[in-house]
């Protein structure tokens, strides 16, 4: 889903740049009909397996029965999210972030006042307990993704899906190609993050727990950083599109210092005060200690997660998905994955020794990933 948001991201950016609203619209039905099909077919057997791969991970039995039901529901629903991605990428990619907002502030607000009602119960309304959590993002999701089809064939914005063409050959290989990459660069990443957290799973269900709360919270304090570095993917296709990539580098600058100015303010909150931000998350002193372990040393790496990002978005908004995936390949499988593995276990570092791996790796990666954005060939690529 990622990956091919971001190919989309990408189309939309360019075709918009060009002054090309209909062909804008052409890539973004392939990528709506494209996803549509591959959810149906990671979502059905995903549903069926939830427990099944919980176990996988390194659940043990009691947390797979717990959090089985969540699992089914949310893997299973894998087309409302990879609809979800890819519509909000054509919103993001026409230059409509407003609408992409929206959609996610109607989907999460649903989420959120269901939560309680579905988790605990109320009156008729049974207590579903962490499998009611998931029903809740399902719904929540689901009615985000209503508003988003509602906006794109009604016109809400700058691209209107009700006389587009459905399939469009030349469009579609031009989407595969650029989502080959781009499914691979988000595999190479998540795949990783799936092993570190099976690396820390040796070290018991509290190491595991505290691993997951850390990560949660990164993810949230990443949101807005998120935001900016989908911006400057925009920026970047349409400005190439325009035939202005000298304005295209000076906005990927512009929003890099940007970042690293969010980032690192938030890297200081976090290291001055992991506790009492584990303490919203969790009571569990066990799992809250490895949670404010997790979070203080993220800390350290804020600012280079906030050049890496905004870097590696720019090539993808050029089109150069390639790229990215082979930097990703070389931080997370050349690099986080060894460091994890003798940090935790040759150093006897235990569940640090993955948090380490973290920082060294995104740090590697934007040091990399600046490197190839200013040789500039990324200027000269054809989408």
């Amino acid at each position: 889903g990622l990956g091919i948001a971001m190919s989309t991201n990408a189309m939309v950016a360019r075709r918009v740049g060009e002054g090309d609203l209909a062909g804008a619209a052409r890539a973004g039905a392939q990528a709506v009909g494209l996803v549509a099909a591959i959810g149906v077919l990671l979502g059905v057997p995903c549903a069926l397996s939830g427990p099944t791969l919980l176990l996988c991970m390194g659940a043990a039995p009691e947390t797979a029965e717990l959090g089985g039901g969540y699992a089914s529901i949310v893997l299973g629903s894998q087309v409302v999210v990879l609809l979800l991605f890819v519509q909000n990428a054509i919103f993001r990619g026409a230059g409509d972030p407003m609408l992409a907002m929206k959609a996610l502030w109607i989907a999460n607000l649903c989420n959120c006042a269901l939560d309680p009602l579905l988790i605990f119960g109320w009156g008729p309304i049974p207590a579903m307990g962490v499998t009611g959590a998931g029903l809740a993002t399902l719904i929540g999701r689901s009615i985000g993704v209503l508003y988003q089809v509602h906006a794109l064939f009604r016109g809400r914005g700058r691209i209107d899906l009700r006389r587009a063409t459905w399939f469009d050959a030349r469009a579609m290989l031009t989407l595969l190609r650029l989502s080959a990459f781009g499914i691979g660069q988000f595999l190479i990443a998540t795949a990783s993050w799936a092993v570190l957290t099976r690396i820390a799973a040796a070290f018991g269900d509290v190491a595991v727990a505290g691993y997951t709360v850390g990560i949660r919270i990164l993810v949230f304090t990443y949101l807005p950083a998120w935001g900016l570095s989908n911006a400057v993917a925009t920026l970047v296709g349409q400005n190439l599109g325009a035939g202005n990539p000298a304005r295209a580098e000076r906005a990927t600058w512009l929003v890099m210092g940007y970042n690293v100015a969010f980032m690192t303010a938030v890297g200081a909150v976090m290291l001055a005060l992991p506790e009492p931000i584990v303490g919203l998350f969790t009571e569990k002193a066990a799992v809250a200690s490895v949670a404010a372990d997790c979070l203080r040393v993220f800390s350290y790496g804020y600012p280079m997660y906030a050049v890496g990002m905004v870097l590696v978005q720019a090539l993808n908004g050029a089109g150069d998905t390639a790229t990215p995936t082979w930097i990703n390949a070389v931080a997370y499988w050349v690099l986080e994955i060894p460091i994890a593995l003798g940090l935790a276990y040759s150093w006897e570092m235990r569940e640090s020794g993955v948090f380490w791996s973290v920082v060294i790796a995104e740090s590697a990666m934007a040091v990399i990933a600046l490197v190839v954005f200013r040789r500039g060939s990324w200027k000269r690529k054809k989408v």
